[in-house]
C-alpha cells in the first residue's frame, strides 16, 4: 500500500488530496479567509448563559455566536477561568502550572449559570467550523495536538489511544510518559508514538510546552475576542495525523509551501526527507495524477464501482442516505445470496472511501442488498468495520437491522465537502448532445487571429474539454489536420478534465495562456 499527498496551491486556496494506491481517498481545501478552523484557541467573552440549554453563546468575532455546552467546558474549569484573570492581569508570568494552585473541579451534572456569567473572560477551542446556519462549536477543555502527543492544560491524566492493541505496549508509554510528563498536564498518547523511544516523546513534549508559554503570552491585555494559538495548517496537519511508513510521495506545485512541507517532514521524519517534491510542469498537477477524473467521478449523487454496481447518495437535513445497487452485476454470480454479498463487501469499501472524501457527517442509513444468511451479514459488518478503521473521524457503526439497513454516526468538524460535477446541455435541454458547431467557429476564428495576426505565436497548445478534443482529433482529416494544412502550423490540444464542456484556452510554450 502506497499513500501519496498531492498538494496544489492557488491564488485564495490550497486544495490537499490523498491518494491509496493512486485511488482518491481524501480531498481537503484549506482557504486563506477560514478564520476559524478546528484546533484554533482564542480569547473570548460570554455573551449570555442559557439556563434551558444548559450551555452558553460566546463572541468569538463570527456573525453567529459559538455554542458551548456545559459539559464541553471541562472539569477544571474553575482553575483555567482563575489562570486566565492572573496572565491577563500580568500577575503571572510563569505558565509552567507547576507550582499553580488548582481550584475544585466543577459538579459534572452542575448548570452552565453556576459556573460562568456574561462578559466573563474565557479560552475557547473550536471543535466544529461553522457549518450552514450554524456558528462554531467550541470547548473550554483545551488540548494541543502534537505527532505523538496531546496536552491537556489542567490535568494530570495519562491515557493511551485505543488504537493501540498491546496491553504491555500501552504499559510501556505510559511509563515513559509519566517520566517525562510535567505537573499540571495531562497526556493523550496517539496511536503513532507506537514503538518511539523516550526521546522522540520528550522532544514531541517540549514543541507543546513552547506551544503554550507563546500562547500564554499573548493573553497579556489581549483583544477579545482574538485568536492566541493557530493550528497548524492543513498540510502539516495532515501529515501529522497519517504520515507513516507508507507515504510515498508528497508533490507540491508551489515553492514556498513545498520548503514549508519539506522543513515539517524533515522535524517529524528526517529519513523521508526526500519523498517531498516540487512539482514544475505545464500539466496542472491534479491532472497529472488522475485526481480531476477521479472528483467528476466521485462526486454527484451517483457513485460508480467496478463490475457495475453503483451508490446513490442522498443529503436531508437531518441525515445521509445510500442506496446500494447491484447494476448488470447481477448477471455475473452464481446466485442471488452469492451476487448480494459481492456487490455489498465492494459498496463497503467505496462508502468507507466515500464518507472521508465528502466529509460526510451526523447520521448515515445505508440500505445494503438484503442477504438471507446471517454469516454473510456479520461478514459484511466486520469488513465495513475493518475498512474504516483508518477514517480519522470519530464514528460508530451499528450491526444490520432486520430490514438490512446499517447505521452509521461520524463526527462532524467542518462543512461537507460539496463538489458540482453535472453539466448543463450546451445545445439545450432535452437534446442531444454534440460538439457545438458555435464553439468550434469560435475556437476557428481566435485560431486565426493568433496564427495570422500582428502577435502571431508560433506554439500554441489548444487546452479543451476532453469530449471537444476528441471530436477535434478524431477521423482523416480530422479539424486539427484541416488547422496544420490551412496555417502550416501544427496545434496541440490538451485535453483538461477540469474544463465545462463549452471552455478553452490557448496556452504558449511556456504554459502562459494567451487566449
Amino acid at each position: 500500500m502506497n499513500k501519496e499527498l498531492i498538494v496544489r496551491s492557488s491564488s485564495d486556496a490550497v486544495d490537499f488530496a490523498l491518494l491509496k494506491d493512486g485511488k482518491l481517498i481524501e480531498l481537503n481545501k484549506e482557504k486563506d479567509s477560514n478564520n476559524f478552523s478546528v484546533g484554533d484557541i482564542m480569547i473570548a467573552k460570554v455573551r449570555k448563559p442559557v439556563t434551558g440549554l444548559n450551555a452558553a453563546f460566546v463572541n468569538v468575532g463570527y456573525e453567529k455566536d459559538a455554542f458551548l455546552h456545559y459539559h464541553d467546558l471541562g472539569p477544571q474549569l474553575a482553575t483555567m477561568l482563575k489562570f486566565i484573570k492572573q496572565v491577563s492581569a500580568g500577575k503571572l508570568t510563569d505558565y509552567s502550572l507547576k507550582d499553580f494552585h488548582f481550584e475544585k473541579d466543577i459538579d459534572k451534572d452542575g448548570s452552565i449559570n453556576d459556573v460562568i456569567k456574561a462578559n466573563q473572560s474565557l479560552l475557547v477551542q473550536i471543535v466544529k467550523e461553522p457549518i450552514s446556519t450554524k456558528g462554531p462549536r467550541i470547548s473550554s477543555e483545551l488540548s494541543l495536538a502534537g505527532r505523538y502527543l496531546v496536552m491537556v492544560p489542567f490535568s494530570d491524566r495519562v491515557s493511551v489511544s485505543q488504537k493501540i492493541e498491546s496491553n504491555a505496549e500501552k504499559d510501556r508509554l505510559k511509563r515513559l510518559v509519566k517520566s517525562i510528563k510535567p505537573k499540571g498536564f495531562g497526556i493523550i498518547i496517539r496511536t503513532v508514538a507506537e514503538g518511539k523511544k523516550v526521546a522522540e516523546l520528550d522532544k514531541d513534549l517540549e514543541n507543546l510546552l513552547n506551544k503554550w508559554s507563546a500562547m500564554c503570552k499573548k493573553l497579556y491585555k489581549a483583544p477579545h475576542p482574538s485568536k492566541v494559538l493557530v493550528e497548524v495548517n492543513r498540510a502539516s496537519s495532515i501529515l501529522r495525523d497519517v504520515f507513516n511508513d507508507t507515504f510515498s510521495g508528497i508533490h507540491v506545485d508551489e515553492e514556498t509551501l513545498y520548503n514549508q512541507i519539506k522543513d515539517y517532514v524533515h522535524e517529524i521524519a528526517p529519513e523521508k526527507e526526500s519523498i517531498v517534491k516540487l512539482y514544475n510542469s505545464s500539466v496542472p498537477i491534479f491532472e497529472k495524477y488522475g485526481i480531476e477524473r477521479q472528483i467528476k467521478t466521485s462526486f454527484g449523487r451517483t457513485a460508480t464501482m467496478s463490475k457495475g454496481a453503483y451508490l446513490i447518495i442522498e443529503h436531508t437535513e437531518a441525515l445521509h442516505v445510500i442506496d446500494v445497487n447491484s447494476g448488470n452485476r447481477s448477471n455475473k454470480a452464481r446466485n442471488q445470496e452469492d451476487t448480494a454479498l459481492e456487490v455489498n463487501l465492494l459498496a463497503a469499501s467505496e462508502i468507507a472511501r466515500q464518507l472521508r472524501l465528502r466529509d460526510m457527517g451526523g447520521i448515515i442509513v445505508v440500505d445494503f442488498i438484503d442477504m438471507t444468511k446471517g454469516e454473510h451479514r456479520r461478514k459484511l459488518f466486520d469488513h465495513l468495520r475493518s475498512e474504516m478503521k483508518e477514517d480519522r473521524a470519530k464514528h460508530k457503526i451499528l450491526p444490520p437491522s432486520k430490514f438490512g439497513l446499517i447505521q452509521i454516526t461520524r463526527q462532524r468538524v467542518r462543512p461537507e465537502m460539496n463538489i458540482k460535477t453535472s453539466e448543463e446541455n450546451p445545445n439545450g435541454s432535452g437534446k442531444e448532445v454534440e460538439a457545438p458547431i458555435v464553439l468550434i467557429d469560435k475556437i476557428n476564428a481566435d485560431l486565426e487571429k493568433l496564427l495570422k495576426g500582428p502577435a502571431k505565436d508560433n506554439s500554441v497548445t489548444l487546452n479543451i474539454h476532453p469530449f471537444i478534443a476528441a471530436y477535434l482529433t478524431k477521423g482523416f482529416p480530422s479539424i486539427r489536420t484541416k488547422w496544420f494544412l490551412e496555417h502550416k502550423k501544427w496545434v496541440k490540444i490538451q485535453p483538461r478534465d477540469a474544463y465545462t464542456y463549452l471552455e478553452y484556452r490557448f496556452k504558449n510554450k511556456d504554459g502562459k495562456t494567451i487566449y
